[in-house]
């Protein structure tokens, strides 16, 4: 091993141990070891230079088309979102589970079917905030369904050729380097399907106790606030004539449906199997968060007309909580008296006092020193009357755009256009998430603002750091170095020898592209099989497993690193999790492949 390899291991060495051991963030983590390498010296034939890489060749990773696609695709996201598309999917795909095993089974069932056609990236992208509210919505933790939702995506990548890029990279090797016949697309599925069957089990009968929990719906009930709000059914909601139930407002988290008033009548007490009508105002009581997701619903709208006379158009506009100041006009006044909106260009949609719901109308609520009110403004609200005595304090809620409903089946047709181009090969996946960010953009399914907030940049700084690593581990040897040093352990038993090529492309999967990883070790297990005169085609597909099955590390496969920041997780929660799944896939895979091709 020589000394630029020493440093990049070192290096290494370094950003897992600090990713396991502190809570410093993982963008800082990577950024810092790959700072490392582009500066420390380094021998060479004319002396000494700055850097195992070139600036060039180090910072080359934040110029992949992976990276800007992954990019791309949280603007097709928000798109997605802020239309409620994204609730309809989960809606539509994980239902309503009541246990948390059943919640794991209808999430990973089709996420792996999906990824077995589609890029697992975009799949995993798309469900990201849908798998969060929706875990919300049934009460348990996010951190319980987020390392299943990359897992599943992997496991079913490897269920067909197109499945992920690592497949496509190894078939494209075997047509070049060999003379075996081009791999079909459901070839890999013999060892593809059984792995991910064993992977599914294994998540859904020993995951749950592994996966931590964090996050919990009981983390939104601790909030003292609880606000009154007012909702009305208009005449053609798609939950007229539907239960309460059936309409999605029996188990709302944090949230409860208090009375509904109808033709002057009250219903209180209302029970599950009470049908909804047109015009009924439905009384909620509830946390910020659960009535914040309230304004969102389909089917619902605002009860105060004072949200649909306010000048900005809604798809601009946002929530926020603002707290009355004893030097407040309105004190003692009604919201409907004080002409709120007229005074502040703000809508008043919930009211909480000291942690009692307020009864009463909203805009029959009379306001008193200390009531924090829940408000529907646009963005120039916060900054009007940030200096302003009539309010102690004024917080913007993240994510509060109103849903536009009435855009989400363009969403999701261009969501489906985007699917089918790139899966069909007309585009690669880069250019029609392009395409469909911008046709979401156009269509006003979401504004550009939101679309630069959505782009998670630590994830983006994540993928480029570790590309740039991976880099170094190539040009410096110590890739290779590694891979000759497990095979050299096999000898010349064929079964041993396949062992080895696994496992030197599973542990470099975990450091390093599962794409360079297996473009790393291919050429040494032909010459392998070539020494040994056996069969390369068990070499071939467990190549096209072990390196897409990466679990153990965050930064061993992309979505890995994109469920990393929304399940809350730390570097343990993937090794406690994913190096089981490493080991049990590996044993199904080396067991059945030789049986499958023999030798």
């Amino acid at each position: 091993m020589g000394f630029e390899a020493a440093i990049v291991l070192t290096s290494l060495s370094l950003v897992l141990a600090l990713m396991i051991f502190t809570r410093i963030a993982p963008a800082t983590i990577m950024m810092g070891g790959l700072t490392l390498i582009m500066v420390t010296p380094v021998p060479s034939d004319d002396g000494w230079r700055i850097g195992v890489l070139s600036a060039e060749k180090a910072l080359a990773g934040f110029s992949n088309t992976g990276l800007f696609t992954v990019g791309i695709l949280f603007v097709v996201v928000c798109g997605l979102r802020t239309t409620g598309a994204v609730d309809w999917i989960a809606s539509a795909i994980l239902g309503k589970p009541t246990t948390l095993r059943r919640g794991l089974l209808r999430l990973i069932t089709p996420v792996a079917a999906l990824s077995a056609f589609l890029n697992n990236t975009p799949v995993v992208a798309m469900l990201i905030p849908a798998v969060t509210d929706w875990s919300r919505r049934a009460r348990l933790p996010a951190s319980k369904f987020m390392i299943p939702l990359s897992y599943a995506a992997i496991l079913g990548g490897v269920c067909s050729l197109i499945g992920t890029s690592t497949n496509l990279v190894v078939s494209g090797l075997v047509s070049a380097q060999t003379n075996l016949p081009p791999i079909q697309i459901f070839d890999i599925t013999w060892i593809g399907l059984p792995c991910a069957a064993v992977g599914g089990l294994f998540l859904l009968f020993v995951g749950p106790p592994l996966l931590p929990s964090r996050g919990s719906f009981e983390q939104t009930l601790s909030d003292p606030r609880e606000y009154t709000a007012e909702m009305i059914v208009p005449p053609q909601s798609p939950v007229v004539g539907r239960t309460v139930e059936e309409a999605g407002l029996r188990n709302l988290p944090g949230c409860y449906l208090v009375e509904i008033e109808r033709d002057n009548d009250v219903l209180p007490a209302v029970g599950p199997e009470q049908t909804l009508r047109a015009d009924d105002r439905l009384i909620f009581a509830g946390v910020v968060d659960s009535i914040r997701e309230l304004q969102s619903l389909r089917g619902l709208a605002p009860a105060t007309n004072q949200v649909f006379k306010l000048d900005s158009p809604r798809h601009r506009r946002r929530l926020f909580e603002a707290v009355v100041s004893e030097s407040c006009p309105l004190v003692g006044r009604t919201i409907k008296e004080g002409r709120f909106r007229t005074r502040y260009e703000a809508a008043v949609l919930a009211v909480a006092r000291n942690g009692e719901r307020v009864r009463g109308r909203v805009g029959d609520i009379r306001l008193r020193p200390g009531d924090t009110l829940l408000l529907e403004a646009g963005d120039a609200f916060e900054r009007h009357q940030r200096d302003s005595r009539d309010f102690l304090l004024i917080r913007t809620l993240e994510d509060s755009t109103p849903r536009r409903h009435d855009r989400a089946p363009v969403a999701l047709l261009i969501l489906i256009a985007m699917v089918v181009v790139s899966a069909t090969g007309w585009l690669s996946m880069l250019h029609a998430a392009l395409l469909a960010a911008g046709a979401l953009l156009l269509t006003r399914c979401c504004t550009t603002g939101d679309a630069q907030r959505s782009v998670d940049w630590s994830v983006l700084i994540v993928i480029g750091a570790g590309l740039g690593l991976g880099a170094a581990m190539d040009q410096s040897g110590a890739a290779k170095w590694i891979a000759e040093g497990i095979l050299a352990v096999a000898g010349q038993h064929p079964w041993l020898a396949l062992a080895a090529i696994y496992l030197a492309t599973s542990m470099l999967t975990e450091v390093i592209t599962n794409n360079a990883a297996v473009a790393l070790v291919f050429p040494i297990a032909l010459a392998t099989a070539g020494q040994l005169h056996v069969n390369f085609e068990p070499f071939i597909y467990a190549l096209m497993i072990a390196g897409s099955a990466s679990f153990a590390t965050p930064i061993g496969y992309q979505t890995n690193l994109m469920v990393y920041g929304p399940g809350g997780y730390t570097f343990a929660d993937f090794l406690r999790v994913g190096l089981p799944m490493n080991i049990l896939i590996a044993i199904t895979t080396i067991a059945l492949a030789p049986l499958i091709w023999p030798f």
